[in-house]
């Protein structure tokens, strides 16, 4: 009994320092160090914190179980070493019920647990909103990105349409990028299409990407929660100027974002993209227009 009361003891100050060292980190480190978390500051999206909960508990869980390992290892190491003296080779054993036991339910649990835990938050990322304040489709082509803002109609719907990245002889970016623009706190829903290879759409610091594929839409349904700008490209290798298919993300106020449609309306960018689609609009890595010099 005493030793189990000093046991005790020792476990508080070991509890109050763990508690202490938490309470002293960054959202970054208290996220596993993913992008998508400032200090005193929301996520970016109302997911964002799910995926890196989910990443963040299967390293600890895993972390915990090589830490077991690893002792049970260097225990054996050095609990059954040759000592001095010793020859020939140690008692043999066919089996060993308890430790095979061990050996099969402990990773059935963690695979089971993987599962569910992975399951289970998946089936909430990939539930789509009925009826979003917001649908947008965005469109991937070699080697750029196309948006289209949907309204209740066409005469509603307008668009923006864009080109790889180019870059100068030191590869900085020196063209103007694609940019999707996105209302805070508004539900949205992007309706995922591509229109040549298989393209995957990432928001890096959202901490969530989706494959495009030709004939078969993918959507996608988040509220953007913090304001301010991020960086997407293309997730999947889809040819030569794969490394320039890069747009942008600003996330703004409402207000902001109704003035951006207008913009566009006012531009005459208006009706089903599709009308005025071309797949190549520029000279791949040049940024030359490939009607004007023909």
């Amino acid at each position: 009994m005493p030793s189990k009361r000093r046991l005790r003891w020792a476990l508080i100050p070991v509890g109050i320092a763990a508690a202490v060292a938490l309470a002293g980190c960054t959202p970054t480190e208290l996220n596993g160090y993913l992008p998508g978390f400032v200090e005193g500051a929301e996520p970016t999206t109302n997911r964002t914190e799910m995926v890196s909960g989910l990443w963040t508990n299967s390293w600890i869980v895993l972390l915990v179980v090589g830490v077991i390992t690893w002792g049970l290892m260097g225990w054996a190491a050095i609990a059954y070493r040759r000592r001095k003296g010793q020859t020939g080779l140690p008692v043999q054993l066919r089996y060993n019920m308890p430790i095979e036991i061990f050996y099969t339910v402990v990773p059935l649990i963690l695979v089971v647990g993987f599962f569910a835990f992975t399951a289970r938050d998946q089936t909430i990322l990939e539930t789509q909103y009925d009826d979003p304040d917001v649908s947008i489709t965005a469109i991937g082509k070699q080697w750029a990105w196309d948006f289209q803002y949907n309204g209740e109609s066409e005469d509603d719907t307008v668009w923006s349409m864009g080109v790889q990245a180019q870059t100068d002889e030191r590869g900085d970016i020196i063209s103007e990028l694609p940019t999707l623009y996105l209302p805070v706190d508004q539900t949205v829903q992007i309706k995922l299409q591509s229109r040549d290879v298989i393209h995957s759409f990432w928001i890096i610091d959202f901490l969530y990407k989706k494959d495009m594929y030709i004939g078969k839409d993918n959507y996608w349904s988040f509220t953007p929660t913090r304001e301010g700008s991020y960086a997407g490209k293309c997730a999947e290798l889809c040819g030569e100027y794969h490394s320039m298919m890069l747009f942008n993300v600003e996330v703004v106020s409402e207000a902001e974002y109704e003035d951006y449609l207008a913009s566009l309306e006012a531009a005459g960018q208006t009706g089903d993209i599709d009308d005025a689609y071309d797949r190549l609009q520029n000279l791949p890595g040049t940024g030359a227009d490939s009607e004007g010099d023909e």
